[in-house]
């Protein structure tokens, strides 16, 4: 079994280590265009022309599946790489998990990049799933950024940025950018700080769950573990980059699947 995955850069990290979990046995593909990064500024067209470039790079690996591990890349890009390599390649999307925040009825914070804060697919997603709960929407300028080049100070003042304007009495925080799931445990503490404590919804093991369910296969947490890792970086057969070190998902990726470059 092969397991694809895109993003603009590290967001995927979290989603192909929820892969590894669920199925030790996955290779993995990941394919990441820091060449053109961030793609949140980026104009619906040309996300969608970056995602399909990535698409494409990952493809030709012939995977079983294609998960776009970048919420602006499913909002953008899903119906252009679904038409492109459905039904050949099943292609999952994320989504933040607005749902099951809301599901204990509130107060809800989303946490996401100033691109999506606001924007109409994210309040269309509190309308559907969130009608009726009290929703606070808190955008987290340089977050993403920052994660990427686990650059720590940014990363830190980024997150305590966000967490003041986190309600203290928020039951529930949905991290809505693929980035921030690597720093959860750094957003929990700062918002501990601030005197709430919220569950924080996280996407990457439903969307790693839904990956398998597209190709009719089980979860298997004792199967033996691949070796396969391949790493595309705009196109570029590349390791793992550095800042990928950084954190927990990319070190146990690199140790369990030393990357071929």
């Amino acid at each position: 079994m092969k397991i694809a995955l895109i993003d603009s850069g590290i967001g995927l990290l979290p989603t192909a280590a929820a892969v590894r979990q669920l199925r030790p046995d996955a290779a993995l593909v990941l394919s990441s265009d820091p060449d053109g990064m961030p793609w949140g500024p980026r104009t619906p067209g040309d996300v969608s022309a970056r995602a399909l470039a990535c698409a494409r790079a990952a493809a030709l690996h012939r995977p079983d599946a294609l998960i776009i591990a970048c919420n602006t890349a499913s909002v953008h890009a899903l119906p252009a790489l679904r038409a492109e390599l459905e039904p050949t390649l099943p292609v999952v999307g994320t989504v933040p998990a607005i749902k099951p925040a809301a599901a204990a009825g509130g107060p809800v914070a989303i946490w996401a990049t100033p691109a999506t804060t606001g924007s109409p697919y994210q309040r269309g997603l509190i309308k559907d799933y969130a009608d009726g709960v009290m929703t606070t929407e808190v955008p987290c300028p340089g977050l993403a950024d920052a994660v990427q080049s686990a650059d720590e100070p940014a990363i830190d003042a980024a997150i305590a940025t966000a967490a003041a304007l986190t309600p203290r009495d928020v039951r529930a925080v949905v991290l809505g950018c693929t980035h921030y799931e690597l720093v959860a445990e750094r957003i929990r503490a700062a918002l501990r700080q601030q005197g709430a404590s919220p569950t924080l919804h996280r996407s990457a093991g439903a969307v790693a769950a839904q990956a398998l369910r597209r190709i009719g296969a089980q979860p298997a947490p004792a199967a033996d573990p691949a070796d396969e890792l391949t790493v595309i970086l705009s196109g570029r057969e590349s390791a793992l980059p550095a800042a990928a070190l950084a954190y927990a998902e990319g070190r146990a990726l690199a140790a369990a699947s030393p990357a071929r470059g």
